[in-house]
């Protein structure tokens, strides 16, 4: 992190950021988080932020430096603003306290090339500290800090040997922006030999010429920086080009309408893999593939059926409870392209799948069992492309645009605008209305939130579903999300951008299912508490637990 406070006062005008700061957004959370002031108080990590905030951190990094005996060695440092004795003071403190939190621990000093090193070990933890001028180092080995110290006071036996210097390296960084606020590095090379180690010790060599994915990356590298307000994400893997003479087209965004919050684009080779699912077929693991492998569908029928690039779309109109999703894939022999789907619906063995024709483009649909969402998968196949959907409406509507060059989508300002802010893709392409997204959402999920708050106090113990935002609170902090990837001299770049970006999303995507799973458990065995004593008299929510 080259500035620490300059990325704090970046992190403040974020869009994401203001959108929290909204009065009516911290109204919302009040309860939530009065709900947290029961944990230990924040007292002492406000101090520490303003610590750190004091010593003002240039250039600060935490290095994975080696791994011995299946212990990790880390390495770490920071330039400080101010005098050493400054810096010493704050650090000291920090010291202390941990000093004080573990009375068992062993605290000593070390001479070493006039720098005086301290020595905190906790078994099985260790940690050495030192300055140098205007810097400071810890490590949890004292021989990893000597050597940083070695290096930097130029007394390294061999100063060609670091990370500087190695041309992996060096391809990583000449992707990275100017003025990143974070950066990372990560040389898959020890992992990689880890991997093949322990394939040979089970006896499980590859083919020639063939090798994992992880031993084919020389690098992986990330940077994250500030971009008016909106977060902008760069990875970069150092590798070499999987595709073979094909580019991202993008043709099914004509596809798209008014509606759609979310389209993506990809090339995704199927037919380079159907021999290995034929394989895995063969060992009863799927009985898709099973049914693939059956029917004799080859690599080569694939490939002379299917284009390389998949597309997928999700509309929401606004009379709709809920969104429409859609994949595709171009098609390049219309009759083995039906065969392929046949022997896909053929699979589903206890189900009634429907033929027909309309227009000159064969319809697959069956009807689901009857359920809150009704639900009526439909494949559509033409001579020029494969829609697949949930159901058989959506897809011939999306079968009559296909046959147009634009869209209301692609003819969008706001489309244009975030797919203008990356450079164009090769490989991957990726685009999240996330206004409109919240929009359909609010205008759907409100109401059962409404109607959970009166059925299950617990909730109103967390959130007050009555001060929920308004859609237009949240809505003006939120502009879309666009990730774009492409293969750039010597490695593949992925970019995003947005007021958070797509891999973040993935991942908080992740953290508040798992979240709302336990959410969901809690609040079912309150239920089944309360109509287990329907007399009971509900208790008092002045102090609630906690609900994520």
């Amino acid at each position: 992190m080259p500035d620490f406070n300059r990325t704090r006062d970046e992190w403040y005008r974020s869009d994401i950021y203001q959108l929290y700061r909204e009065a009516a957004v911290q109204d919302f959370l009040r309860p939530g988080l009065a709900g947290l002031g029961k944990l230990p108080k924040t007292h002492a990590a406000s101090q520490t932020l303003r610590e750190i905030e004091q010593l003002d951190p240039k250039h600060a990094f935490v290095a994975l430096s080696a791994v011995s005996n299946n212990t990790p060695r880390f390495v770490s440092g920071f330039r400080f603003r101010g005098s050493q004795q400054e810096a010493e003071a704050i650090i000291n403190r920090w010291r202390s306290t941990f000093l004080a939190q573990n009375p068992g621990a062993k605290h000593e000093k070390l001479q070493y090339q006039q720098h005086e090193i301290e020595l905190v070990t906790a078994a099985p933890f260790t940690l050495a500290t030192t300055f140098n001028g205007p810097w400071f180092f810890a490590a949890t080995d004292v021989t990893e800090l000597k050597a940083l110290l070695d290096r930097a006071d130029h007394r390294a036996k061999n100063p060609e040997a670091t990370l500087e210097k190695d041309p992996a390296y060096r391809a990583a960084i000449a992707h990275r922006p100017s003025n990143y606020a974070v950066f990372f590095y990560l040389q898959p090379k020890t992992f990689s030999e880890r991997l093949a180690a322990l394939r040979a010790a089970v006896r499980s060599s590859p083919a020639p010429g063939e090798s994992t994915m992880l031993e084919k990356m020389r690098c992986i590298a990330g940077s994250m920086r500030f971009d008016n307000g909106k977060i902008h994400d760069v990875l970069f893997l150092g590798m070499p080009k999987l595709e073979r003479a094909a580019t991202l087209t993008r043709s099914s965004l004509s596809l798209g309408t008014k509606e759609t919050f979310f389209y993506l684009s990809m090339l995704l080779n199927v037919g380079e893999k159907i021999d290995t699912l034929n394989q895995v077929a063969a060992l009863g693991a799927n009985k898709v593939l099973q049914s693939l492998a059956d029917s004799g569908i080859t690599a080569d029928d694939w490939k002379a059926a299917f284009g390389t690039e998949l597309g997928s779309l999700a509309d929401w109109p606004s009379n709709a409870h809920w969104p429409s999703l859609l994949l595709t894939l171009p098609i390049i022999d219309a009759a083995k392209a039906g065969k392929i789907v046949e022997a896909l619906i053929r699979t589903d063995e206890s189900a009634t799948w429907t033929d027909t024709t309309k227009d000159g483009v064969r319809y697959f649909s069956k009807q689901s069992a009857a359920s809150l969402i009704a639900i009526t998968p439909t494949i559509a196949v033409s001579d020029r492309i494969l829609i697949a959907g949930l159901n058989p409406v959506s897809v011939e509507e999306a079968m009559k645009r296909s046959g147009t060059s634009s869209s209301e989508l692609s003819d969008s300002e706001t489309y244009k605008a975030a797919s203008r802010l990356l450079p164009a893709p090769t490989n991957f392409f990726a685009y999240v209305d996330t206004g409109l997204l919240y929009s359909r959402l609010d205008a759907s999920l409100r109401p059962m939130l409404l109607m959970a708050a009166a059925f299950v106090p617990a909730i109103a113990g967390s959130v007050d579903p009555t001060k929920l935002p308004s859609p237009e609170v949240i809505t003006k902090h939120l502009s879309p999300i666009v990730s774009s990837q492409r293969y750039d001299r010597d490695g593949y770049v992925a970019e995003s951008i947005g007021p958070i970006t797509l891999d973040q999303s993935a991942i908080g995507l992740a953290i508040f299912s798992s979240l709302g799973a336990g959410a969901r458990q809690k609040a079912g065995a309150t239920v089944t508490g309360w109509a287990a004593s329907p007399t009971a008299t509900p208790r008092p929510t002045a102090s609630p637990s906690p609900t994520p």
